[in-house]
Order: C-alpha cells, then structure tokens, then sequence
C-alpha cells in the first residue's frame, strides 16, 4: 500500500471519526448507502490515481475522505451515475488541476456537491427518503420509500415552504429526512469534539463559524425577520454542523495562521445565515465555505501583513 498511497495519519483520524455517522445512515436510509460509497470511491481513486500516475505521483489517502464526506453530504436517493460524475468532476477540477494534494484552493468534496446540485437539481433538492426509527431500521432494507409531499420533505424545506420547525430533539437524534449524513447533529457533535481532541480541526475555525453565524441569525431573528429560524434549529439543520465540523475544517482550504482561522469561520457563518435567509437555496452552507475558500488566501495574506506591521513598529519603539 505505501508504494500507492501518501501515508496520511490526519486523514486516517477523520474516517474513524465519520465511521459513526457512515453506520447511523445506514440505519436511517438503508444499504444503498454502501452502494453509493463503493461506485464513488471507485471512480474518485481512479480518477486521482490517472492523474497522479501522469506526474509520476502518489495517491493521497485524502481521496478516501473526500470520497466519504461527498457520499454523506447527498440524498439517499441520488442516482449513481451522478453521484459517479460528481466525483470525478470534484476530483478533477476541485483539486488535480491545481497541483494535486495540498494545493487545491477549494474543498473538492464540495466542488463536486455544487456541481450535482447545480446540474442535477430535481434528484438533489427534490427527491428525499423516508427516515427508518424503528429497529432494525435501514438495516432490513436497501432503501428507504421516497417522499412525495413538502410536509415530509427536510426540516429547512419545510421551514421555508410553511414556517413551521420540526422538534428539537428529532434533530439531535436524527430521526429526520435529509442527505445521508447530515442528519444527527448528536453523532457530528461527537465527531467534532474526536476532531478537536485530536488535534485535527482547528477550534478557531468552528468558533469563528458559530459566533458568525449565531450572531447574525440572532440578530435577524430578533428584529422578526420571517425568514430566519431561531438560531438554535439553524445550527441543527439544513447541514451546518457537518459542513462546520467536516467542510469548513479542511486544512488546505482554510486559512493557515489562528487568526485568519477564526475571521475564515466568521466569514462562512455570516454567508450561510444570508444564503439561507434571502437566497433561493435552503442550505446555504456548501455555497459559504466555498466562498470563504475563495478568500482563505486573502485572509492569510491580511492577518500576515498586520502582524508584520505591528512587529515593526515594536521595533521601533524599543530603538
């Protein structure tokens, strides 16, 4: 395997830590979640390995990762020739054509999301499944039936077409329609905190994306905005503790010093609450790391010329 693959013990961490929530949707929609995970994997290696044999390179075990959190991020119901280009489309333009491993700007998980969100919409924002409660759940079945009416659609759906927000405690658990592992905000809680005990997403970051987010969305919420949720149901659904646990962490996307972590977090959670409220998409989380990816760079760039500004002028006050 080292003679194919990068040895990559980060990403190693993640998988353990998304193992969990992979088995929990299974439970909810079914085997076709190993399905959707097999023929995705398939072609996200192989597209990396083309491209990587072309320079001579090794495999990153990023793929692998890359590979799950796409999986996890769409309905149970995606047809899986689209999962399929999604992946090579996300592979490829997300990531190979910027250098490869380390040097990609935006999250190629992402990228591949937006592409079959965008190209593909009806099988990506309209056609749900059914969750399983009752035990043993989706593990007696392939997948779970579909929905048909917006009353039974995803609890950001619903919120927009009726206003009205599914319980709390639905949410923590997960017993919730909506993409394959987006679902239990208990399980991607408990992910995060595996994460940030091992030392592999950075706190800055998910910080910056609460504050940013909760702030606004409280704000907004406040003044009787009728388009924004309490902050509270924002946080537990439409996506937003994935992406911020998941999405928003990735270390090559993301700014590189503290602080340009936390401003980045800020940024995405500012993005989401504004997507979401005013846009014509229900999620918005995708669509704000995305932009913030676009501005990592900057950001760094920024916060680095400040602190060069400023040791400088402690210089000169010492001499």
């Amino acid at each position: 395997m080292k003679k194919y693959f990068i040895k990559q013990n980060m990403m190693r961490t993640v998988i353990i830590s998304l193992i969990p929530i992979t088995i929990s949707s299974i439970y909810f929609f079914g085997w076709r979640t190993l399905v959707l995970l097999f023929w995705v994997t398939l072609f996200g290696v192989g597209t990396e390995w083309i491209y990587e044999k072309i320079q001579g390179k090794k495999i990153s075990e990023a793929i692998f990762v890359t590979c799950i959190l796409y999986i996890l991020t769409l309905p149970p119901s995606t047809p899986i020739w689209i999962a399929v280009v999604g992946i090579v489309f996300g592979v490829f333009f997300g990531k190979e054509v910027f250098g490869g491993f380390g040097r990609n700007l935006f999250n190629p998980a992402l990228v591949a999301r937006a592409f079959v969100y965008i190209t593909f919409p009806e099988p990506l924002t309209i056609k749900w499944s059914e969750v399983a409660t009752a035990f043993p759940g989706g593990f007696a079945t392939y997948i779970t039936e579909s929905i048909d009416a917006v009353s039974q659609a995803t609890p950001m759906l619903i919120f927009r077409e009726t206003g009205e927000m599914v319980a709390l405690s639905r949410l923590l658990l997960g017993n919730v329609p909506g993409s394959l592992g987006e679902t239990s905000a208990i399980l991607i809680i408990l992910a995060g905190i595996y994460l940030l005990y091992k030392k592999v997403a950075a706190w800055q970051t998910m910080a910056g994306v609460l504050v940013g987010f909760t702030g606004l969305s409280g704000l907004l919420y406040l003044l009787g905005n009728p388009q924004i949720p309490n902050p509270i149901f924002g946080i537990l659904s439409g996506g937003f503790l994935f992406g911020m646990v998941f999405m928003a962490t990735d270390p090559i996307s993301s700014p590189r010093t503290k602080e340009g972590k936390f401003i980045y977090g800020f940024l995405v959670g500012i993005v989401t609450v504004i997507i979401r409220g005013y846009a014509l998409f229900a999620g918005g989380m995708m669509f704000a790391i995305l932009i913030g990816n676009t501005f990592a760079p900057i950001i760094d760039e920024g916060v680095n010329y400040i602190k060069k500004i400023r040791k400088e002028g402690r210089k000169e006050v010492t001499a």
